[in-house]
């Protein structure tokens, strides 16, 4: 008998996150799932080797249906490895990083350790897909109950359903989806860049000892974000954005402006 598809999830949020949860429910149906999952919040940790650590079965049922899941503690990126390499039976169909707090777009998108998860995924052979919600900063290192996943939930399916049967398109390795909050079924989705523009940007204070970083915040100003911007999309249209991302970081260098570049 042919085996179903399998579905690795994980996040950068902690293995008890909702948002995790949301996803795993939402394709639960689709196929085998196995969730690897980082034991603690790892935010902002991109795609970092922090130690391999020791992979600990964890408790978890969805639907009355115990989950085969594992907690690391870990980077998002290692806890692919050991989905991978230790702990999956067969190669996965699929793997989805989320349902992380807050949006990733604009280009600090590799800070992410959301996407740092898909990335090392691509690089270990396996179609993904970074699933995000809009939520204020305050909400990006909770696991509070105030979001709402359903909307990202149902785009999670909807994209993870295409690419079980489809694939990715021709050199994508990564979807990263970005879904804005309250969106519903019938919410547009849009095909985007990633913007050139920063959006997330460092609130620095003063201090009798100089300078310091408290935290970080957003900023939008229309005339930054390029049309077709996963910014735009998710932010100021509020659709649904993907952004087709892929391993090779190479700028595409015209021969025009290397013999420009190099006179």
């Amino acid at each position: 008998m042919t085996k179903k598809p399998l579905i690795v999830l994980t996040n950068d949020d902690g293995i008890k996150s909702p948002g995790l949860r949301a996803a795993a429910r939402a394709v639960m149906s689709l196929g085998e799932l196995l969730i690897v999952a980082p034991r603690e919040q790892q935010s902002s940790t991109g795609r970092a080797f922090i130690g391999m650590g020791e992979a600990e079965p964890f408790r978890y049922e969805l639907e009355g249906k115990r989950i085969r899941a594992f907690a690391v503690p870990t980077s998002p990126a290692v806890t692919m490895r050991h989905a991978f390499l230790l702990l999956a039976d067969r190669p996965p169909a699929l793997v989805i990083s989320g349902i992380n707090y807050g949006e990733n777009i604009g280009n600090g998108v590799t800070i992410s350790g959301t996407i740092g998860a898909a990335l090392e995924a691509a690089n270990l052979g396996a179609p993904a897909i970074a699933m995000s919600v809009v939520a204020m900063p305050e909400f990006h290192l909770t696991h509070s109950e105030a979001i709402s996943f359903s909307g990202a939930a149902h785009f999670a399916r909807y994209f993870a359903k295409r690419i079980i049967a489809r694939g990715l398109p021709h050199g994508v390795d990564v979807l990263n989806v970005n879904v804005p909050e309250n969106a519903r079924c019938a919410t547009e989705w849009r095909w985007t860049r990633v913007s050139r523009a920063a959006y997330y940007h460092s609130r620095v204070e003063e201090t009798v000892n100089g300078k310091r970083f408290t935290g970080y915040e957003t900023r939008l100003d229309e005339m930054d974000f390029e049309s077709d911007s996963d910014v735009r999309a998710v932010i100021l249209d509020r659709v649904v954005s993907v952004s087709p991302l892929t391993l090779d970081l190479t700028a595409r260098v015209s021969r025009e402006e290397r013999a420009r570049w190099n006179t």
